[in-house]
């Protein structure tokens, strides 16, 4: 093949089956397939493991240590490869320190920005704090009028134990002869002698004299006059000037004060809240403290204080507190029957900080008093039950010091730019002026990296965040889109990008843009290969390779490869069937996913009002009970804040008097009857050990032992059920306890994974491979997929409870969509949507115990084909049909189609969404003009 193409040879990586695949290099090339047909493994597993495996062969064996280990794929060979990235849907950090600033590197250039061209003012007067030099004082007597007398003067600074009287002799013998007082000149000698009379305070000492015409041709002895009065003031100079305009005086100062406050000159360490230096030293730059909680002391805002709004105000004897600020407050004009969210800032200051003077004691002295009889049991539980973590009161969550906030850039702080939206930071920083040349050409390079790495994170949908925003509060596909921002502002070329699924997370309306940003990637001679399943992303592409036909090991084939044209007109590709059914379903060899024949109807509801957490409007919404409810709208328009900051956790603490803090909201209202429990299904792992995997997790494998236990043999030899366990010892292989593999540790290189040489992978003794089950020992279960290992329980002559309950705990998995999962493989190894399905399929399988519990799915369709989402769907039926209630976050219209209710958040992202758009059936959205769910889902509907 020619050199424009990546050519893999035999690759065998998981259940890729020996294929040969050529990708042409500097395109955008999309592999897509069913979920489970091999498509990670060849973009991941292959190509990038290949791609970082070379690169850091390259390296001396001392820098290699210090690097991660990459094993060698299972490949013949691979040629033309380029060094690899790869752009995967992990949430990038938990570290509380690490923003979205940090992560993109912005915050540095910030920094750097406020260091070199940031203008410092005074709290006090509002004016700027600047360090005069020579120069500056220089410069003023060369502008004055040639006949102006000038007097250039020092301060008299009393050395602390001398008088006055001393102090003056020191200037004498320093050879100073003459002071000022009121800009009056006197002899130090008449002085001393008591002729004349000064006070202490304001007299200058004289150190020269000079017409002002004299200053530019004996330039050398006035700036040496000047650097000897700065000397001889500490820091301070002045100068007297005497002309026809009459007599005044110029102050200047060497030190970096105003208004009697020493500022710090900026520097990079003054705004880095990751250093000691720069970071609040209340909260130690976390922006977060321990401390008592208001949400918590006052957990219903619409009540006054009158009525009881301070929950720890309650009671007979708590109560005293109350009505002492009642009776108390009212003198001062505090209004006592006025709802709490009513109150203005000042107000509410007072209810919370109290004023001693006028005898008011609010929330904050009342927990002074708890403190101090802290020794007695009841007022221990009353601290515990308000604390929480809490918004550092001094730095208000932006992490730095207070006082590198009176640094400004167009009158802006390094916190007010950091609680941006980044598309108003985008705005502001292109708009910016500097006042001075210099400015301007300091700041030209840092600006430059500013506006283009902010400009790459709008057009990768994420306009919405803030640079302040926890990377730990990010979901997988934000963290993504933010990696790939930060790539494109590297500005690599000649590499090899690999993505995983960056539509995730993304409005059909923010696609285009995602799919501009890749082609852009693509333009500066990158080769950008994305495994996705999003219908415009994959009509986008240059180049398509289709991986299946099917899952697992009926999967690991390359179906098609070509252009999107040439995929539309094959007759074998599942993905070539379903995009022509979405274009044309009425065609030959169309698929999609059916519409349902009707919508639930509901009487039951959950009503969240005021919701006003984030960017969340006071919003009042109606969310139904047992039909399947889909809550939409643009990135960053609030639909995770709305249904996992507030409504599960808030739902929590109801139910079960959970600890985890709810997002503002006023109340929630609902027949708790209804509920008997909240679960949230996310894409977090199902296990990290490499014990864990997905027949355990369903709770199926303890069944499976029971079955084995149960054998004519295993009775004979009376081993119990934990004697087919690979976590105990017992029945499995001490050599590699259990695991099949022994890991050896190698400096410079990948971990060696060795087959275990006593049990040859089994994992179990050879004993217990003796007991099977219809000609299958336990290794060979466990060896099996789901699917087969459905068939052979099936097909067992007697089935009896046990198998019954295996076939009930294993069907769920091949209902969502994963019997193409070995029974015994490592749950590291599944990818967040699978890990998801898995826990559907847990719940699925537990039948009746769940009724009445309201399941949250944040995208499920994560790594799903269209062929899988008709099988979600039908999953998602079962449960509503035992009496579950559902509300699915999603952005995939397949799914939002199918809705019964559909919430719709927005308009738009961030400040400029947090508002219900529209609300109803699918056919009713979009018949609303102001939805962007509704345009998209319309020709879906008229299909």
């Amino acid at each position: 093949m020619e050199d424009g193409y990546i050519a893999l040879r035999g690759v065998r990586v998981n259940n890729l089956k020996n294929i040969d695949v050529d990708i042409p290099r500097n395109r955008l090339v999309v592999i897509t397939g069913l979920s489970g047909s091999g498509k990670s493994s060849l973009a991941f597993d292959t190509l990038y493991a290949d791609g970082q495996r070379r690169y850091v062969e390259s390296l001396s064996s001392y820098a290699r240590q210090f690097m991660g280990r990459i094993s060698k794929p299972d490949v013949d060979s691979i040629k033309g490869i380029p060094p690899a990235i790869a752009i995967e849907q992990k949430v990038i950090s938990r570290n509380p320190r690490s923003t979205v600033g940090t992560t993109t590197e912005i915050y540095e250039y910030l920094k750097l920005l406020f260091a070199k061209a940031g203008r410092t003012f005074s709290p006090v007067s509002g004016e700027e704090v600047r360090r005069d030099r020579v120069e500056n004082v220089f410069s003023l007597i060369h502008d004055l009028e040639p006949d102006s007398k000038v007097f250039v003067l020092a301060p008299v600074r009393i050395v602390s134990g001398r008088t006055l009287q001393e102090q003056l002799e020191v200037l004498k013998k320093q050879g100073y002869s003459r002071v000022t007082k009121a800009g009056e000149l006197q002899y130090i000698d008449d002085l001393l002698a008591g002729k004349g009379k000064f006070e202490e305070d304001g007299i200058f000492v004289l150190i020269d004299r000079f017409r002002a015409s004299m200053a530019t041709e004996n330039s050398v002895r006035v700036t040496g006059s000047v650097e000897t009065a700065f000397y001889e003031g500490k820091g301070v100079c002045a100068v007297q000037v005497e002309n026809a305009q009459g007599r005044t005086v110029h102050q200047f100062s060497n030190r970096f004060e105003r208004d009697g406050i020493v500022f710090e000159e900026p520097s990079v360490n003054l705004f880095s809240f990751n250093n000691p230096y720069g970071a609040c030293p209340t909260c130690g730059g976390l922006g977060m403290v321990e401390g008592i909680d208001m949400d918590m002391v006052i957990p219903d805002r619409t009540l006054s204080v009158f009525e009881g709004a301070v929950a720890c105000w309650r009671g007979e004897k708590l109560g005293e507190w109350r009505n002492w600020f009642v009776k108390n407050a009212a003198k001062v004009g505090f209004p006592i029957h006025r709802a709490v969210e009513d109150l203005s800032e000042q107000e509410y200051e007072l209810l919370c900080n109290g004023d001693p003077a006028a005898n008011v004691y609010g929330v904050k002295q009342f927990f002074e008093y708890v403190e101090e009889n802290i020794y007695k049991i009841q007022y221990r539980v009353i601290q515990s039950r308000y604390r929480g973590r809490t918004l550092c009161p001094d730095c208000k969550g932006t992490r730095i010091r207070k006082d590198a906030n009176y640094v400004k850039i167009g009158g802006k702080s390094i916190s007010d730019l950091i609680l941006m939206p980044v598309d108003t930071l985008y705005d502001f920083l292109t708009n910016v002026e500097f006042e001075t040349e210099q400015e301007k050409m300091v700041s030209q390079r840092v600006m430059t990296e500013l506006v283009n790495r902010i400009g790459f994170l709008k057009d990768v949908g994420l306009g919405y965040l803030t640079l302040n925003r926890l990377s730990r509060t990010l979901s997988g596909g934000e963290s993504q889109r933010i990696n790939l921002a930060t790539s494109l502002g590297s500005s690599l070329v000649g590499s090899l990008y690999i993505l995983d699924e960056p539509s995730i997370g993304l409005h059909p309306r923010d696609t285009e843009n995602l799919i501009r940003v890749l082609k852009r990637l693509r333009d500066i001679c990158n080769t950008v290969v994305v495994v996705e399943h999003d219908e415009e992303i994959i009509r986008s592409a240059d180049y398509i390779v289709d991986i299946g036909p099917k899952a697992g090991r009926l999967g690991g084939e390359v179906v098609f490869k070509g252009t999107v044209e040439e995929l539309l007109k094959d007759e074998h590709s599942l993905t070539a069937a379903y995009l022509r059914g979405m274009s044309s379903p009425s065609s030959a060899n169309a698929m999609s996913v059916p519409l349902p024949a009707k919508r639930r109807k509901w009487r039951n509801y959950i009503e969240i009002t005021g919701a006003n957490e984030h960017n969340l409007k006071n919003v009042n919404v109606k969310i139904p009970l047992e039909v399947l409810v889909v809550v939409t709208g643009v990135s960053g328009s609030g639909k995770s804040t709305l249904v996992k900051d507030i409504l599960s956790p808030a739902l929590g603490r109801i139910l079960h008097e959970t600890a985890e803090k709810p997002g503002r909201y006023r109340r929630i209202d609902a027949d708790f009857s209804k509920i008997s429990d909240v679960v949230v299904v996310d894409q977090s792992p199902i296990g990290r050990s490499t014990r864990s995997n997905p027949v355990t997790y369903v709770k199926a494998y303890d069944d499976i032992r029971e079955l084995f236990s149960m054998q004519p043999l295993a009775k004979q030899r009376n081993y119990k059920a934990g004697f087919f366990s690979f976590n105990i010892p017992g029945g499995r292989c001490e050599e590699c306890e259990g695991e099949g593999v022994i890991r050896i540790g190698m400096q410079f290189m990948a971990d060696v994974e060795l087959v275990c040489s006593e049990c040859g992978g089994k994992r179990f003794k050879d004993e217990v491979l003796d007991v099977k089950v219809n000609g299958q020992t336990i290794t060979d279960l466990l060896d099996m997929t789901v699917n087969q290992a459905v068939v052979f329980f099936e097909n067992l002559p007697q089935p009896n409870k046990t198998v019954m309950n295996i076939i009930g705990k294993l069907k769920p998995l091949q209902d969502v969509g994963l019997g193409y999962l070995k029974l015994g493989q490592t749950s590291s190894t599944l990818s967040g949507g699978e890990a998801q399905r898995v826990k559907l399929a847990y719940y699925l399988a537990r039948g009746t115990e769940n009724q009445h519990t309201l399941f949250i799915f944040d995208e499920p369709t994560t790594g799903l084909h269209f062929h899988d989402i008709g099988k979600l769907y039908h999953s998602f039926d079962r449960l509503i049909e035992k009496g579950n209630s559902i509300i699915v976050i999603e952005h995939n219209l397949e799914i939002i189609k199918c809705a019964d209710w559909i919430i719709d958040l927005g308009p738009d992202g961030g400040e400029r969404g947090g508002q219900v758009v529209c609300e109803g059936t699918p056919e009713q959205i979009v018949g609303s003009e102001k939805s962007y769910t509704g345009q998209y889902l319309k020709p879906k509907l008229s299909v």
